[in-house]
């Protein structure tokens, strides 16, 4: 009787942990210097693939897509545990697991912010940051002024987001899309991103999104950053406020993209590869 119910609670704890869906999974191409690839809200880690492959420095890269968006299977979201917060934890976990060393992140918009908070999570792990096109705090643009305890996932707005018809919903998304790129062809692509997102992962984490303030960790980064930011709405209003919200980061170099939107590698890719091959190649 003592086996068996050894056995039981062994049984139970093996079913419990890989009963647990994972907040994110990684796609591994190539070998060298191990570059973390973060992508940004709804986005899989593949719109990375043509950045690999044009950089020139020989790399290990860790291709990053996130639970609820792109098939993946959603994670539970509570006040307790967020959906952000567990991203940025498993992520910690993965390089710590790996035993990865002078880590590269290139980020773009929440892979941005995440680069941004794993580097200063781990200054002496990661050893350069690309942020492609993220603000530390997008909440100071967009709602400024409002607290981040003024924003909870159950609102009002996230209730009539979540109860939306999916013909009104990728009206939404359409119009977002338009604003996310000036490549008309990409258009499609980042509308079908949104469309297939779990609507509660969409809903909270953005919530998670626009509660965040990472202008309070920025002075503990040790990494070389650069910061390659989208011209829109123009170049100086844009430069301003990275310029502003960047202002604690001390070893950073921000470039900014003419004739862009948030897309960069979409609307300005050879400038793109270009900045992002220069930076890491230099010593």
């Amino acid at each position: 009787m003592k086996t068996f119910k050894i056995t039981l609670v062994l049984l139970t704890i093996v079913s419990f942990t890989f009963g647990q869906t994972s907040a994110i999974k990684s796609e591994v191409i190539g070998t060298g210097s191990p570059i973390l690839f973060l992508p940004g809200f709804t986005t899989p880690g593949s719109i990375f693939k043509d950045t690999v492959d044009h950089l020139t420095i020989q790399n290990e890269a860790h291709l990053i897509s996130y639970a609820g968006f792109n098939g993946n299977e959603p994670i539970k979201i509570n006040n307790e545990s967020s959906w952000y917060g567990t991203i940025k934890k498993e992520l910690v976990t993965y390089l710590r697991n790996k035993n990865l060393k002078s880590v590269i992140i290139i980020g773009h918009s929440m892979g941005g912010n995440l680069a941004t908070d794993l580097a200063a999570e781990l200054p002496d792990t990661i050893s350069k940051i690309v942020i492609i096109d993220a603000i530390p705090c997008m909440r100071e643009l967009m709602m400024p002024g409002v607290p981040a305890n003024s924003l909870q996932y159950e609102s009002p707005y996230n209730k009539q987001m979540l109860a939306m018809e999916e013909t009104q919903f990728k009206q939404t998304a359409t119009m977002m899309s338009q604003n996310m790129t000036n490549n008309k062809e990409k258009v499609e692509t980042l509308i079908n991103w949104i469309m297939e997102a779990d609507r509660q992962t969409y809903v909270y984490g953005y919530t998670d999104l626009l509660k965040l303030d990472l202008r309070t960790v920025l002075d503990k980064i040790k990494a070389q950053t650069l910061i390659l930011g989208a011209s829109f709405p123009s170049v100086e209003i844009a430069k301003s406020n990275y310029e502003k919200q960047y202002a604690n980061l001390a070893n950073k170099t921000i470039q900014m993209a003419s004739d862009s939107k948030h897309f960069i590698m979409f609307d300005q890719p050879e400038w793109y590869y270009k900045q992002i091959n220069a930076f890491l190649s230099n010593e």
